[in-house]
């Protein structure tokens, strides 16, 4: 298994990987998944021998890193390709000198970013019929 994270500009790839994801297969709205965030994010995409599998979105919000639209492919997932991307956009942001990374979860899977240091903030809230909190940690 060859697994790279890169930034890339080439949208395609990450459209294709969220539109299976969070539209296809999580039920999601188009309209609600691509936002103008889009236009102004940084992009990672995760590649495995060449093939996307999987990507994330990164912003900032007053001075804290938002790491957004973390996604695997189906069959890539398991393989920790979602705890690299939210690594690699922790690192990032370190990177510009940023001491905080926030994200928006799915309650279902708090688990898995309280693993990687998350903590849970405010309350829980609706999202497209999906129950979301926020969740920080220091980087």
């Amino acid at each position: 298994m060859s697994v790279t994270i890169i930034q890339t500009e080439d949208f395609a790839p990450i459209r294709a990987l969220r539109m299976a994801v969070f539209v296809e297969e999580q039920g999601f709205t188009v309209e609600s998944e691509f936002d103008d965030l889009d236009e102004t994010s940084l992009h990672l995409l995760a590649t495995e021998n060449g093939e996307p599998i999987g990507c994330a979105r990164l912003f900032v919000v007053e001075g804290e890193g938002r790491i957004g639209r973390i996604c695997v492919a189906r069959e890539a997932r398991g393989k920790g390709i979602g705890a690299a991307l939210v690594e690699a956009g922790i690192a990032h942001f370190r990177a510009d000198g940023l001491s905080r990374a926030a994200l928006s979860a799915q309650v279902q899977a708090q688990a898995f970013y309280s693993g990687l240091g998350f903590a849970p903030e405010g309350p829980i809230y609706d999202d497209e019929g999906v129950p979301h909190q926020m969740m920080a940690r220091a980087i």
